[in-house]
């Protein structure tokens, strides 16, 4: 059984879904690429909800840097794989679609990584939000370009008087 709830952020609300098995889904207010719901979930907090809650309420508030949370990310072995990378970007720091297609092992997948980043289901707990253009642009993000900005400037890692998008 899936349950999920709806928890406030300053990047608007976030949907969160878990089982025994863990957190399955941190969805912003309007993804690029909804995950379904189906009928067998439950709106209803459980431990790994309040856990996930409290955690992304420690982040934004600036006093958690790292997630303890139980993950059950659903996608190929691909995408495990690329999203398990992820979590290896410190908080602060970004690095290229090239490096984290380096870091998989997969060099010349570029294109396919970065497909894979763009469906990661558990979003700031494993910080896609870190992984930029090449040249330092900000590219695609499934809770759109400002909250990227707004997440890599609470890190520190875009100085505050950058305009990205111009």
């Amino acid at each position: 059984m899936i349950r999920y709830a709806h928890v406030p952020s300053p990047v608007g609300p976030l949907l969160l879904a878990a089982s025994d098995e863990g957190l399955h889904l941190i969805e912003f207010q309007n993804p690029r690429h909804p995950m379904s719901q189906c009928d067998a979930w439950e709106s209803r907090e459980c431990g790994v909800i309040r856990r996930a809650a409290t955690q992304l309420g420690e982040y934004f508030d600036g006093e958690r840097r790292d997630f303890d949370l139980p993950l059950a990310p659903r996608g190929t072995a691909f995408q495990l794989d690329v999203w398990h990378t992820l979590a290896s970007i410190p908080y602060g720091a970004t690095i290229s679609y090239a490096q984290l297609a380096q870091r998989v092992g997969k060099p010349s997948a570029m294109r396919a990584v970065g497909a894979a980043n763009g469906r990661n289901p558990l979003p700031i707990v494993l910080p896609c939000h870190r992984v930029i253009g090449s040249n330092g642009s900000l590219t695609g993000f499934g809770g759109g370009l400002p909250t990227k900005e707004f997440l890599l400037r609470m890190e520190g890692a875009l100085p505050a008087t950058v305009d990205l998008f111009g």
